[in-house]
């Protein structure tokens, strides 16, 4: 229910306020070229505004993305690659991202499982670690998929280390990807000290589906 109103919603932003977007756009960008008319002050707020409203356009893109990833629309390696490359834009990190070309695909619960725990993931990498890197694994193991994120920053301290390997007090985002993990009856691992951390997660494929659009 939470993933079908996630896709409601992400169609509304999409549709609605991108739409909006886009003809305030097009309504002032005539006037920013139109220098003879306005003075230079004027000229420089509509400049200004129609900064605003390109970066604005990127975070409603994006917030969409974050509600429902296209992981059906545009294939599940296909959605990852575009999400993080949006993502090493928009924080400065280097992201290194290793699937296998002929991974294939799985059933739309564990994708969207992996997609949430990478998003998750580097997520908490901007904004915790200060690290310049981040490097996400993804490959088949047997009847497991395992999905590993691991970046080159200062670590987690013993304490928050602590909250994250327990099951009642860890953060809302490490306790939503142990809770989706265990649901799908697979495992989450977090190994953390000076030189980085690392995440490892085991799922089971359970049911793939056809591969010809991975």
């Amino acid at each position: 229910m939470q993933d079908d109103d996630r896709r409601r919603i992400a169609r509304e932003l999409h549709d609605s306020a991108g739409q909006i977007l886009a003809a305030l756009s097009m309504k002032l960008t005539p006037l920013a070229s139109e220098a003879s008319t306005p003075g230079p002050h004027s000229v420089k707020v509509i400049e200004e505004s129609l900064g605003l409203i390109s970066e604005l356009n990127m975070e409603v893109r994006t917030v969409s993305l974050l509600l429902h990833p296209p992981l059906l629309e545009v294939g599940h390696s296909s959605a990852l690659r575009l999400y993080l490359d949006g993502f090493a834009e928009r924080s400065k990190i280097k992201v290194d991202l290793d699937i296998p070309d002929d991974f294939g695909r799985l059933s739309q619960e564990v994708e969207t499982a992996i997609f949430r725990i990478v998003q998750e993931s580097v997520t908490n990498i901007h904004r915790h670690s200060e690290s310049a890197m981040a490097r996400i694994r993804i490959f088949r193991s047997g009847r497991d998929v395992r999905l590993e994120v691991e970046d080159k920053g200062k670590g987690t301290p013993q304490e928050q280390r602590s909250e994250m390997e327990s099951t009642g007090t860890a953060g809302v985002g490490i306790r939503g990807m142990r809770e989706r993990i265990r649901q799908l009856g697979g495992t989450l691992e977090i190994n953390s000290d000076r030189r980085g951390t690392l995440i490892l997660a085991r799922l089971p494929m359970g049911k793939t589906v056809s591969t010809a659009m991975a």
